[in-house]
């Protein structure tokens, strides 16, 4: 739902920012520093610990800052709110890939991937049609409000699903030698008294 906003960026410069090809290049830049910021944040990480958690709050941050996007006015505003957004969805999509890619047997993992690729860039020409269908009707604004709030309520309802996600994934990761001991007991919320 998050994705197909790129479609809309054309409009909101013309017509909501009033500006042209340079405005346009700058909210599109600002949204690959964030980008950039979300690949260097991934990039450092020593574990696979936590990533269930930072997917749930690059989905609250891609959901909120679209909204916010979809109401502001100011060029200034649209720029932060830009690389939010770039962060967000750039966070989103490697840390489900690694978290996938993680899991999945080393024999099957080239025929998950090409499914998980399938759905994720075949998906999107759908959601980019529906999306400018949508804004067509109530307009570019309103679109990425809509398209923002179901971000937020997708990584709400990854939050009430985030225990039984844990509790699948943990012992895979036990068995793989991915999760140290000392993060086992950090992501099950019981820390082991230490003496």
């Amino acid at each position: 739902m998050g994705y197909p906003f790129a479609v809309l960026l054309p409009v909101f410069v013309a017509e909501v920012l009033h500006g042209n090809a340079i405005t346009l290049g700058w909210l599109t830049g600002a949204s690959g520093i964030g980008a950039l910021v979300s690949a260097f944040s991934l990039a450092i990480r020593k574990s696979v610990a936590g990533l269930t958690r930072m997917l749930q709050i690059a989905a609250a941050i891609l959901g909120g800052s679209l909204i916010l996007f979809g109401t502001s006015h100011t060029l200034w505003l649209s720029l932060a709110l830009m690389c939010f957004v770039g962060f967000g969805l750039m966070q989103s999509a490697s840390v489900s890939n690694t978290i996938i890619q993680s899991l999945v047997p080393e024999d099957k993992r080239a025929r998950v991937m090409s499914y998980y690729t399938m759905a994720f860039f075949g998906a999107a020409p759908f959601g980019s049609l529906l999306t400018g269908a949508l804004a067509h009707r109530i307009g570019a604004p309103h679109t990425v409000v809509l398209t923002g709030a179901f971000c937020a309520a997708g990584a709400l309802w990854f939050t009430f699903e985030l225990p039984k996600v844990r509790a699948v994934i943990r012992p895979l990761y036990q068995q793989m030698g991915l999760l140290p001991a000392r993060d086992i007991d950090l992501i099950s919320g019981v820390q082991e008294p230490t003496l």
